[in-house]
């Protein structure tokens, strides 16, 4: 099994060179040029996961790696690095983060781990670029927020109880309908900001991975909007030609048929 790996990866090494030295399009890929596809096999691969595809996560995890491989060839090319750099640096990374393997710290449980790689990161971080300083810039703005709330508590900025966080959750909900009945409408969208990123934080204290959760109900909207648009064409109207408490009425059954 071993060997079959290291031929692979070897392999795959051979083939990227070839095509850096003879395909036309692969010849002239930057690491900006390849940034945004990168991005958006990432979001590929979460579909995928999503869908529980194991053939498609597997061939998204393909895409990814092909990237991975096709920037350190850049890097290669640019003497600052290779696969062989990459694959040892991110090996160090997780023996220093998993010292309760590798060192004398016992962690017994999930919680104990994740509270130690947090710590092990910020201590590395705040030297370069403070506690929130290693959340990357680009992400989606729930992941930011998710990652900024456990950076956050890292650093011992949380709630003691998790309960005590609906107390801001209500705090943010009488702000946002001031700002309603105010007219402000810029005051409103950061309101709404603060709204949103207390209840990104409920999500992590009570362990509900809030990205997941919207993606769940996102579909689960379309199911059942879908439903109501056949039902209304197999009455022979479009959905908007129907009354309010028809299409209320049709809500109520696509759920009932879930």
């Amino acid at each position: 099994m071993e060997d079959k790996r290291l031929d692979a990866t070897a392999r795959l090494l051979d083939v990227m060179n070839r095509l850096r030295r003879e395909c036309p399009w692969d010849r002239e890929q930057t690491f900006d040029s390849l940034r945004s596809n990168t991005i958006e096999e990432t979001f590929e691969l979460a579909d995928a996961i999503s869908d529980r595809n194991m053939e498609g996560i597997k061939e998204e995890l393909g895409d990814l790696l092909l990237h991975v491989v096709f920037y350190s060839k850049l890097g290669e090319e640019q003497g600052a690095f290779d696969f062989g750099d990459v694959a040892n640096a991110l090996c160090d990374k997780l023996i220093y983060r998993h010292p309760h393997v590798y060192g004398e710290i016992h962690a017994d449980t999930p919680d104990e781990v994740r509270a130690n790689w947090e710590a092990l990161k910020l201590r590395k971080k705040q030297r370069k670029s403070g506690t929130l300083g290693g959340v990357p810039r680009s992400l989606p703005a729930m992941v930011k927020a998710y990652r900024m709330g456990e950076k956050a508590a890292g650093a011992g900025f949380d709630w003691q109880k998790k309960e005590e966080v609906w107390d801001k959750v209500k705090e943010e909900i009488g702000e946002v309908e001031a700002e309603m009945k105010a007219g402000r409408k810029e005051e409103l969208e950061s309101e709404f900001g603060d709204l949103f990123f207390a209840l990104v934080n409920a999500s992590r204290l009570y362990g509900v991975d809030p990205e997941a959760a919207l993606d769940r109900t996102n579909k689960k909207f379309i199911r059942r909007f879908n439903y109501m648009e056949q039902q209304a064409e197999a009455e022979g109207y479009a959905l908007h030609d129907l009354s309010l408490d028809r299409m209320e009425e049709l809500w109520r059954q696509a759920k009932s048929e879930e």
